[in-house]
């Protein structure tokens, strides 16, 4: 199998690893007629994989709050079986930015493994009544 990307390094100095923080096949309800996975359903998925390590990091609900960016850099098929990569950039007091990358193993008869969207999100610790809260960090 071909590996086609290339590593990023949302910031080469964080002491967080890039995670696999989920895996996903998308379904045909998950598509347009031309078997293009929409892209809100990639977003939806984005988001929930961006959720893990703040949440794992903060030891509790976390929120999103913001979006810097976020990159198509190929379309998504019916069949590609998706893996969300996500690495931790930048933790502040009540905040946590990360960096999601989708990778797509597709074509089985030629197996390949392509970037098809990287985004930067941003979340909140929460409450159980939704205010921001400090991380209770302890690693």
């Amino acid at each position: 199998m071909t590996d086609t990307s290339t590593p990023a390094s949302p910031e080469a100095t964080s002491p967080y690893p890039r995670e696999l923080v989920l895996r996903v096949m998308p379904m045909p309800a998950d598509a347009n007629h031309n078997g293009d996975v929409f892209g809100g359903w990639i977003m939806a998925q984005v988001d929930i994989a961006g959720s893990v390590l703040p949440a794992r990091l903060s030891k509790g609900r976390v929120a999103t709050v913001a979006v810097k960016e976020f990159l198509f850099k190929q379309p998504v098929s019916i069949g590609d079986l998706l893996s969300f990569y996500s690495q931790i950039v930048r933790v502040g007091r009540t905040s946590i930015t990360v960096q999601v990358e989708v990778m797509a193993e597709r074509n089985p008869a030629n197996p390949e493994v392509v970037k098809v969207t990287e985004a930067q999100l941003t979340f909140v610790a929460i409450d159980n009544t939704g205010k921001p809260r400090q991380f209770n960090q302890t690693s």
